[in-house]
């Protein structure tokens, strides 16, 4: 159940009856921990603000397309925050043309992969992003929220609403599985 009351399947019928509360309830449920993921990204508050609006509307428009079978709701949901955030024409068109005005090396390190897309190239020429893509949901939501996005077991364990102890578990069995597979 939600901090509102809702629980999440309420809350996607109520999205997709395109209802006010609805938004109202994804926005104050999700917004914080989106905001979040967005900001750790490109690692500049305006633009973060920018794409947290933007990952709302695709949420909106897109919650058709949502499909339980290949994940949960919020997994859904920040892969929309992260790919929105990682969108090389949004990064080449503000980010570089304002920080190119102020002389910051900031996009830079994207561009040229110093950045935290390195890290991304790193776990991808290792084979972990793939051998975390082919786990069970519930191992593979808590490896990506904790060693992907940065959270704590604590922050994971609200944004699945389910306890801390559940959270370890899954990452301490997720770390097995992958150790047996890298």
């Amino acid at each position: 159940m939600l901090e509102t009351g809702v629980t999440q399947v309420e809350l996607i019928v109520l999205i997709k009856e395109r209802s006010s509360e609805g938004f109202n309830v994804l926005y104050k449920n999700y917004a914080d921990a989106l905001y979040g993921v967005i900001n750790r990204i490109v690692l500049n508050t305006a633009s973060a603000e920018d794409l947290l609006q933007d990952t709302f509307v695709k949420i909106w428009k897109n919650i058709d397309s949502y499909d339980e079978c290949k994940g949960t709701f919020f997994t859904w949901m920040l892969n929309i925050a992260r790919n929105t955030s990682i969108d090389l024409d949004h990064l080449r068109t503000k980010q570089f043309k304002n920080q190119k005005v102020t002389g910051s090396d900031e996009v830079l390190l994207f561009e040229t992969g110093t950045g935290s897309r390195k890290s991304d190239s790193n776990t991808d020429a290792i084979g972990l992003r793939s051998a975390v893509d082919k786990m069970e949901d519930k191992y593979k939501e808590v490896i990506n929220i904790i060693y992907f996005y940065g959270y704590t077991y604590e922050e994971t364990a609200k944004l699945l609403d389910v306890p801390v102890g559940t959270v370890k578990t899954r990452a301490r069995k997720a770390l097995s599985l992958l150790r047996n597979t890298i």
